[in-house]
């Protein structure tokens, strides 16, 4: 499937921006619905199949973290938050729901378009069988960025598999937090590494707070244990 065939369901309160990401985003190639509220987001969903989610964070009633958080418990659709507020905070809780991405508000509609593009290549693709890397029961491809368990898929969103890559590119080895900073040129800083593990840990852990696979090497970093490297 080609990125410009994939559906994506754009849910924000201000119709003006709905209207406008609607139209560029058509104008983009792209099948768009939009949504004024998570109400009206959820009665979509019911009976249409969308491949990405671009999700307002403040909306009355339920904000868009809520609602992902809800809908995280059933569907694995990649999300983007759009907010006005720039605080980390804010971001981070974003991240920590489930999102893949965040694009604060104001912004170029092209710059979405780009993220939007970025996710999909990742979750349209199917694994091609290069190289990659054997934990547990799991397999981790490097070239799709996508990971199974038992043959069975398992949802990362854009950040987790950004980081499984750093650990899968260096198989049992140690990474620092300023490592990992490099590794990920900027992408992720700070606490958001912190949560970006966590949620990892919850997908392939059995006890994420007693970790086997991704463990923290304590003033050293974290290393991820691998069974062994395929290619």
């Amino acid at each position: 499937m080609s990125n410009t065939k994939a559906h994506i369901l754009v849910v924000d309160d201000d119709k003006r921006l709905l209207d406008l990401l609607k139209r560029f985003l058509e104008q983009s190639g792209f099948r768009v619905t939009g949504a004024s509220d998570t109400e009206q987001a959820n009665a979509y969903m019911v009976g249409v199949h969308f491949d990405l989610l671009v999700i307002d964070i403040m909306m009355p009633g339920r904000t868009g973290i809520e609602w992902l958080i809800e809908i995280r418990k059933t569907t694995s659709i990649p999300a983007i938050f759009l907010t006005a507020l720039g605080e980390t905070e804010q971001r981070i809780d974003g991240l920590a729901a489930g999102a893949d991405d965040y694009l604060p508000k104001p912004f170029e509609p092209r710059e979405l378009v780009l993220r939007i593009s970025r996710i999909l290549d990742r979750s349209m693709t199917e694994p091609s069988g290069h190289i990659g890397i054997v934990f547990g029961g799991f397999a981790f491809n490097l070239e799709s960025k996508k990971l199974s368990h038992d043959d069975v898929l398992v949802h990362l969103t854009t950040s987790e598999q950004d980081l499984l890559s750093c650990f899968a590119n260096n198989p049992n080895k140690t990474l620092s937090r300023e490592k990992l900073i490099e590794l990920l040129e900027g992408r992720m800083q700070g606490r958001s590494i912190d949560v970006a593990i966590a949620r990892l840990r919850t997908k392939i852990e059995k006890d994420p707070k007693q970790p086997y696979f991704l463990s923290t090497i304590r003033n050293l970093g974290w290393k991820l244990q691998i069974d062994k490297v395929i290619g």
